[in-house]
């Protein structure tokens, strides 16, 4: 009983605190229905007044007021010129501020110095110093929150620019890239979690309306994700090859050699870039098996074996580095790392490890991928006539959209993936000649299984 009295009191005196706000200007609340009713229907002009006057009157009443203000003030910045323009984006950042200022659990310091940097950036107001620095600052300081795919672009992008000026240092480049890479992929797991979630009844057609809206907008957010991702790595682009690489951490090795996550990052980087045979990627691996024996290392053990012919031993590190990983989105990550280091050796041993990466975590979209990849590259050794050697091709496209719908940021290039194998199984003609529609043609090679010729 205590309790609810307790709980009936606090309703009192919010209420109250209500009703002494509307007391103080009793149009508020009359205006903050009309500006929102307004706002709804996109009639931005006819909001802007009674905004005006309750946002300046009332600012803390109802957090429409920053909401709706924003894009009241963007329809205002977009269709004026001048000094009239340079208000309106002057209040639009000063709304930005207020935000924080009488909403501090809606907004967060991240999304507020993300969307000051926007504006900035959109309306040519910032050098790339002072983006970046605001940018910067807003990661390091409320990581949590920093989300934004074009302002994770822009934070790195600028950084390339300063650099290509002289202003910034490689390592800094690197350090940076890293972090939004890394975010980048924390971001999409948490959308691809909920896009695996959701699929396989998303195929039953027993999603409810929210379930949709959930999945609809998972899927919008990953294939941003995805899109920024491309560009971060375009942007980054020669910079990080093994010419600018070795040198680089040859220089930093004997200062930086005992600090286990900066040894982890450039062993990693190397390996992606396939800098392995050079003498500084062994020295790097030695550097982080005596600081961090974790299943990264064994990885990369295991393919300074498997280059020199040792495949038996690295076979055996591959396997350590998976036994070591608990973490199933790592785990399926090593999985994949491995098939894609041994699939020049074996093709069927590549797919092996692709198809537990994909058990490891149903998402990994980049598993598929390598397995269409395999696929596509066996079309000659996989048929007796050239349709069943081009029928391989379906099997192929299959396995790349099934990428593209188990994880959206990669839904570009695996729909160009599709397209392009498609483009290369059997033609309609060649489906009429043969006679085999809607018949299944069956694999003999490694690749084994079957696939339906469609039905013309």
């Amino acid at each position: 009983m205590k309790k609810k009295h307790y709980l009936t009191m606090i309703a009192v005196l919010m209420s109250m605190g209500l009703s002494m706000a509307q007391a103080q200007n009793p149009e508020c609340m009359t205006n903050l229905s009309i500006y929102a009713e307004h706002a709804k229907v996109k009639n931005y002009d006819a909001a802007y007044e009674p905004w005006k006057m309750v946002y300046e009157s009332c600012p803390d009443i109802n957090k429409a007021n920053f909401s709706y203000g924003e894009k009241i003030l963007a329809h205002k910045i977009k269709n004026s010129s001048g000094a009239d323009k340079d208000g309106y984006i002057q209040d639009l950042m000063t709304l930005y501020d207020n935000s924080l200022k009488y909403f501090p659990n809606k907004f967060h310091p991240a999304g507020v110095a993300i969307d000051k940097a926007l504006l900035s950036y959109d309306n040519k107001m910032a050098s790339d110093e002072q983006l970046y620095d605001m940018l910067g600052k807003a990661f390091k300081e409320d990581k949590q929150h920093f989300k934004n795919p074009k302002a994770l672009y822009l934070y790195f992008s600028t950084l390339v620019d300063l650099h290509g000026e002289g202003k910034k240092d490689l390592q800094e480049v690197f350090d940076v890239y890293d972090d939004v890479t890394e975010k980048v992929e924390v971001e999409n797991k948490k959308l691809t979690d909920v896009v695996t979630k959701l699929l396989p009844k998303d195929s039953l057609g027993t999603l409810t309306s929210k379930e949709k809206r959930r999945l609809k907008a998972a899927t919008t957010n990953s294939k941003s994700y995805g899109k920024i991702a491309g560009s971060i790595d375009s942007k980054l682009g020669a910079l990080a090859d093994c010419g600018n690489l070795i040198p680089l951490y040859e220089k930093s090795y004997e200062a930086k050699k005992g600090d286990v996550n900066w040894v982890k990052r450039a062993v990693g980087r190397m390996f992606s870039k396939e800098c392995t045979d050079d003498p500084m990627f062994r020295k790097l691996f030695e550097a982080q098996l005596a600081l961090d024996p974790s299943a990264d290392a064994y990885l990369y053990g295991g393919t300074l074996k498997q280059k020199a012919g040792d495949n038996k031993g690295a076979i055996a590190d591959f396997n350590k580095a998976v036994e070591l990983e608990t973490d199933p989105y790592r785990k399926s990550n090593i999985l994949y790392k491995i098939a894609t280091t041994v699939r020049r050796s074996s093709k069927s041993q590549a797919r092996s490890y692709a198809l537990k990466a994909i058990n490891a975590n149903p998402a990994n979209g980049k598993a598929y991928l390598l397995i269409a990849n395999l696929y596509a590259g066996s079309a000659n050794a996989c048929g007796s006539s050239a349709f069943e050697k081009r029928a391989i091709y379906w099997k192929a496209a299959e396995m790349a959209r099934k990428a593209g719908r188990v994880d959206p940021s990669l839904s570009g290039r695996a729909n160009k993936s599709a397209a392009s194998y498609s483009a290369k199984a059997p033609t309609k003609e060649m489906i009429f000649s043969s006679g085999k529609a809607g018949q299944t043609v069956t694999f003999s090679c490694w690749v084994g299984g079957s696939v339906r010729v469609p039905n013309l």
